[in-house]
Order: C-alpha cells, then sequence, then structure tokens
C-alpha cells in the first residue's frame, strides 16, 4: 500500500528529511512544502500547499506549529489531496484545521489519516474513535530507551541543583 506512493511532506527539516530517506526507500517519490525552497535538497518543491497536496497520495505533516502554519492543512488542502489521499500528522494537533478533517473522513473526503497528535490534547474527537481508516496512538517520538535515560538523569541534576540553591538547568518560567 506504502512503496511506490507519491509522497508529500509538510516541513522539509530534520524530521521531514528523515522521512523522506524512509519512503524512498520504498521507492516513493517525494515532494515537499516549506517556508523556502531547500537548494541542497532535489525533492520536487511546492510553494503551495494545496499544489504539493494535489499532487501526493500520502501527505506527511511534519512542521513546526507557528501563527502561519496554524490550521495548514485545512479543507482546501485536504480536499486537493481528495478522497483516495491519507494525511499523517506526526507534528503538532493544531497543524490540521481538525473539525475539516475528521468531516472529511466521515464523508469519504479523504481515505484516511494516522494520527499521534490532536487539535486539543489530551482531547480526541470522539467520532474518530470509530472509524476504521483511522490510526490513533499517543505521540511517543522521544520514547526511546537512550532518550528516557537522559530526561530522567536531567530530572536528577535539576533537583540536585534546586537542592543546594544553584539555578536549575531547564527553569520552568
Amino acid at each position: 500500500m506504502f512503496s511506490g506512493k507519491s509522497v508529500g511532506i509538510v516541513g522539509l527539516g530534520r524530521i521531514g528529511s528523515a522521512i523522506a530517506k524512509r519512503a524512498e526507500a520504498f521507492g516513493c517519490t517525494i515532494s515537499y512544502h516549506s517556508r523556502s525552497e531547500k537548494p541542497e535538497s532535489y525533492y520536487k518543491y511546492y510553494p503551495n500547499i494545496t499544489d504539493l497536496a494535489a499532487n501526493c497520495k500520502i501527505l506527511f505533516v511534519a512542521c513546526a506549529l507557528s501563527k502561519g502554519t496554524l490550521h495548514i492543512v485545512n479543507r482546501k488542502v485536504i480536499d486537493a489531496l481528495g478522497p483516495k489521499g491519507i494525511i499523517v500528522n506526526i507534528g503538532r494537533g493544531a497543524l490540521i484545521d481538525e473539525p475539516e478533517l475528521v468531516s472529511a473522513l466521515l464523508e469519504g473526503r479523504l481515505a484516511g489519516a494516522g494520527l499521534d497528535v490532536f487539535e486539543h490534547e489530551p482531547k480526541v474527537p470522539e467520532e474518530l474513535l470509530g472509524l476504521e481508516n483511522v490510526v490513533l496512538q499517543p505521540h511517543v517520538g522521544s520514547d526511546t530507551v537512550e532518550t528516557s535515560i537522559a530526561m530522567s538523569d536531567l530530572v536528577i541534576e535539576n533537583l540536585e541543583a534546586h537542592f543546594q540553591n544553584k539555578p536549575v538547568l531547564t527553569p520552568v518560567i
């Protein structure tokens, strides 16, 4: 189902590039949309996200959330992707206009979605829970043994600094 498909990536940063590399191994054609064209990339660049969506079957959303990217995937983008398209959001929930996503999935305007982030976390829209064309899972991108150890070490270092009346390494303001 994945091999040979056209893959669009929103945000060709570190994570988007890693997705592209893995998709290439499956014979997928890669295109992308980012704030600017990446001169070092040989993937096709679309300055308009709607054009990217119209020219791919699987759309990975991997950009940072900002005022400019809030709901970057809206009804227009979803409709451009079309009834055979799939959205995979591994960025932030608010990158996708969630009510539009839900209605597109319910109405058959979109084939499916893979989500590990949601617009109003931890709340997951009730309508998504019963759909067979949606894969939902917790955001576990940083849940590796190495990351867990590093996070535990950081907590201990912060506690030690606090109780020794030293500045903590990662203050919460």
